[in-house]
């Protein structure tokens, strides 16, 4: 079995900046507002053009943010209408900070089929690509990049744009969670509030490339972070839907929270809930089994688990599969992504961690009809870090977040070291082989 590093790649940029509004207190607001109203008309609009001269170049639609951004503060104004419009944009760029999202790390990938297939080559397959972006103060959020996969496995990006853009967030009603599902019995009647700051749907402009969206924490679940998103194309009655499960940081404590979008265009987030929904790295199989959905995690830090439900939402029941026994994973055992649907059962990439916490990747196989059944493993690393990717902000770590197989090749997007992300390549009836 040959396993080959393709030579696309990604790196952090830190030109990559998303605009949002600098918040201050209200006392000192408005002390702001104040020096700017006693501002000059030359003085405004000598300030402006600078202003419109350094940032224009740097975000799409710029004098449109900066009155989005007066607007949050047109309130501390006696009466705003008798502003210049000069004058407007002028205290909406005082209230506007940049934020570079990959300034820290990008890292984390993992890969689904395009929604839209149209306009590519025979043979070939657009992918979508998201990626875990970290920033100032290790803030994560999830950007996305889209690119073509050739009959013969390589990997190009497509579409990429210097630009990059935050959505609107819509709120939830209560009644819109509780058909959702999003609520049972023990919550519906607790903190309504709470689940309907959690819940939330993010809306981007249609025209905006792929690659301009980012999903940025928008809950008081993940101020610190959307972690590690796994997405996976799922597919119930010929209706395609697609999920990621992510674990949201708030500083103190995670949750496993889900996102769901049919165009990635729009987005609809909210919380999972049951005695089972613990830990990090949740991975939805691509369909129904027996009628279920299942999903595979780590409940105690160590061992991969499975778990099923009739409720997407709802995880009460989990069942050790595997527990760390190997030499280069003693330490821990969990998943690389959804699991995908073979003829010789359900492959799932693995990761492992072992001596150093060095982080290497494999691979197992479940029974399709019976995925709590373990039919074959490999006894070795199917990627671990070599010289030039063991350097970076986490040393000695591979990791992915899902892979995707086209034309019997797999092809696996990896983290080297939270410094950049590449693609390996394997086939796929090898590997089987060799797991069997």
């Amino acid at each position: 079995m040959r396993l080959e590093r393709l030579e696309t790649l990604l790196k952090a940029d830190p030109t990559k900046v998303i605009l949002q509004f600098f918040l201050m207190n209200e006392e000192r607001t408005i002390r702001i507002i104040k020096r700017i109203l006693l501002l000059s008309d030359v003085e405004v609009e000598k300030k402006l053009d600078e202003v419109l001269s350094e940032f224009s170049k740097r975000h799409k639609n710029l004098k449109n943010l900066l009155i989005e951004n007066f607007g949050k503060v047109d309130k501390y104004i006696d009466d705003p209408s008798i502003l210049s419009e000069k004058r407007k944009l002028l205290i909406g760029g005082y209230f506007s900070k940049e934020y570079s999202i990959e300034s820290a790390a990008l890292f984390n990938p993992s890969i689904v089929p395009h929604p839209d297939q149209v306009g590519i080559d025979n043979g070939d397959l657009k992918f979508v690509l998201s990626l875990r972006a970290t920033g100032e103060g290790h803030i994560s959020s999830i950007e996305f990049r889209e690119g073509i996969i050739s009959s013969g496995g390589e990997v190009k990006f497509i579409n990429d744009s210097e630009y990059r853009i935050l959505p609107k967030k819509l709120s939830y009603t209560w009644e819109e969670i509780e058909k959702k599902g999003s609520s049972n019995e023990s919550t519906q009647n607790s903190d309504q509030k709470r689940l309907l700051d959690v819940n939330y749907k993010s809306h981007f402009d249609p025209s905006s490339k792929l690659s301009e969206r980012v999903l940025f924490p928008n809950s008081p679940t993940e101020t610190m972070g959307l972690e590690d998103a796994r997405f996976v194309k799922f597919t119930d009655e010929n209706i395609t839907t697609y999920y990621a499960t992510y674990t949201a940081y708030n500083g103190r404590d995670i949750s496993s929270q889900i996102i769901e979008t049919k165009d990635f265009i729009n987005f609809e987030t909210g919380l999972l809930y049951g005695k089972s929904v613990k830990d990090k790295g949740m991975a939805i199989f691509p369909r129904k089994i027996r009628g279920k959905y299942y999903i595979t995690s780590r409940q105690d830090g160590e061992s991969l688990f499975l778990m099923e439900s009739d409720d997407l939402y709802n995880w009460n029941n989990a069942e050790k599969i595997l527990a760390p026994e190997e030499s280069w994973g003693i330490i821990q055992l969990g998943n690389c992504g959804s699991p995908i649907e073979t003829e010789a059962g359900w492959l799932l990439i693995t990761h492992a961690v072992g001596p150093f916490r060095k982080y290497v990747i494999s691979a197992i196989l479940l029974d399709l009809d019976n995925p709590y059944k373990v039919i074959g493993k490999l006894n070795e690393p199917l990627i671990e870090p070599n010289e030039q990717e063991r350097e970076g902000y986490v040393p000695n770590v591979v990791y992915s977040c899902g892979s995707i197989v086209h034309k019997n090749n797999l092809i696996i997007p990896y983290a080297m070291s939270d410094a950049a992300c590449g693609f390996a390549k394997v086939n796929l009836k090898e590997l089987l082989k060799k797991i069997l």
